[in-house]
């Protein structure tokens, strides 16, 4: 009888046992590793330090994962390729900014005043601007102008781009030379960066780093921006790292693995723009407003004999550079001396071809650097067109139908029916809309639609009251 009491009570011993075991494995706690402790794969309050055995990492991990935690959080978390994806790491929403970035005495602020038609100081000494100077800029469009030609409109409202002009960085501007905190703080608050170099050589205006080298001055203000981020992660790393061992959250723990991924891009000379970056990693860190997350569009200032000639012994050197360290980065040359003269002469540059020609009329680069700085911050737009008005609606590149009819106002988002689209190629190839129409290219968008630059939108829309309203 006693024999059979000793079976039994082993036997329901054992099946507690692998009961508990089953249960870790469906949570996946246990181990992959032979040999087992006697407390592995039990609930939290079953597995004792007095039993005197080592403690398994399936029972670390039940006991709440401390050693997984630290040895988890020094791996940084690089995405797989299939988790990979293009993003832009800017704000979100259509009110974004580009700001005018560089070293003192390279002609950002006479840029500035040529873009906004504006008199902001720009005199041959640094830091000559102090705060920041902000405008609105016309976005050159030549399908905008052909519309209000076609419609004949009342209003004419197009697309514009606010630009900041922020002051000179210089060599240690990461450490606070040059006051340099405050200004980085000031490229914090824009959404994207032209990046203004010089390349021509006048002795009467001061270089401050005693000597015209572009190659050089660019690395300089990439450099700065790296360092700043670079302290800035690793604030954010500490910060990670004490919550990470005071609460376990599995949340916590991707933000601070991807924190310390961004952060060793950074120590090995990676801007954050062009780290491999999973959905769910892009949208972390767009919240972190990085200064090398933001686009960059490269501007030269060259001589005025240099821009009409299409010559500059550094412009290759300039490309190659942009190439290797910002691919994809779009480079223009321009001159303040050329936009200048234009403007004295009162020049028309509004309506511009976007790409520079061949012909003899003297071109203007101003409505070409604006449009790519709208560009590179994914920005596109749409046209609503009548005899009242003909106007541009600012959206990000990728939006839906819904969320662009929003855009005009919130009531035509909720009740959403359809968005009726043309294109603006199929209009401006036959004429009218009456042509295109007859022609069946007149679109009726549903709600997940994309939207497509250019597009001529009519919204239908639920009313509040009941039936249906169009917006055009």
């Amino acid at each position: 009888v006693i024999l059979v009491c000793a079976c039994v009570l082993t036997a329901g011993t054992v099946g507690t046992r692998d009961l508990h075991v089953a249960r870790a494995r469906r949570r996946g706690c246990l181990a992959q590793a032979p040999g087992r402790s006697r407390c592995e794969g039990k609930p939290r309050g079953l597995c004792r330090r007095s039993e005197q055995q080592p403690m398994n990492l399936a029972c670390s991990r039940l006991r709440g994962g401390g050693k997984e935690r630290a040895k988890a959080s020094k791996e940084p978390a690089a995405p797989s390729k299939d988790e990979v994806v293009q993003a832009l790491l800017g704000a979100a929403g259509e009110n974004l900014k580009m700001g005018i970035v560089g070293l003192p005495n390279i002609g950002k602020s006479s840029l500035f005043n040529l873009m906004a038609n504006t008199q902001v100081p720009a005199e041959n000494y640094p830091f000559c601007t102090i705060e920041p100077n902000v405008a609105r800029m016309k976005v050159s469009d030549s399908r905008f102008n052909w519309l209000c030609g076609v419609y004949k409109p009342r209003s004419r409202v197009g697309a514009m781009l606010q630009v900041t002009d922020i002051a000179g960085l210089v060599r240690g501007a990461a450490e606070g030379q040059g006051l340099g905190n405050k200004f980085l703080s000031h490229i914090y608050a824009v959404d994207g960066i032209f990046h203004v170099v010089r390349a021509f050589k006048e002795p009467s205006v001061e270089h401050v780093e005693g000597s015209v080298d572009p190659t050089r001055d660019l690395q300089i203000i990439s450099e700065e921006l790296r360092k700043k981020d670079i302290e800035v992660m690793e604030g954010r790393v500490k910060d990670l790292e004490k919550r990470v061992l005071r609460v376990h959250q599995k949340e916590l723990l991707f933000d601070l693995q991807t924190a310390k991924y961004i952060q060793a891009g950074l120590h090995n000379g990676t801007d954050t723009r062009f780290l491999p970056l999973s959905i769910k990693q892009a949208e972390l860190v767009r919240t972190w407003s990085l200064l090398t997350a933001k686009p960059v569009v490269f501007l030269v200032n060259v001589q005025d004999s240099d821009f009409k000639s299409g010559r500059n012994k550094w412009i290759r050197e300039i490309k190659c550079w942009v190439s290797k360290n910002a691919p994809g980065a779009k480079t223009i040359p321009f001159s303040v001396g050329h936009e200048a003269q234009l403007q004295s002469a009162s020049l028309d540059t509004e309506n511009n071809q976007d790409d520079v020609s061949n012909g003899t009329r003297p071109i203007s680069m101003i409505p070409k650097i604006i449009k790519e700085g709208y560009k590179s911050l994914g920005l596109i737009h749409f046209f609503t067109t009548g005899s009242d008005e003909v106007k541009c609606w600012t959206i990000r590149n990728g939006t839906d139908a819904q969320h662009a009819a929003g855009k005009i106002h919130s009531d035509m988002q909720k009740g959403f029916i359809c968005a009726e689209t043309i294109h603006y190629e199929d209009f401006f190839r036959l004429g009218s809309e009456a042509e295109v129409a007859k022609a069946g290219l007149r679109h009726s968008l549903g709600k997940q639609a994309i939207v497509r630059d250019g597009d001529i939108i009519l919204f239908k829309f639920g009313a509040t009251g009941g039936g249906a309203k169009s917006k055009k």
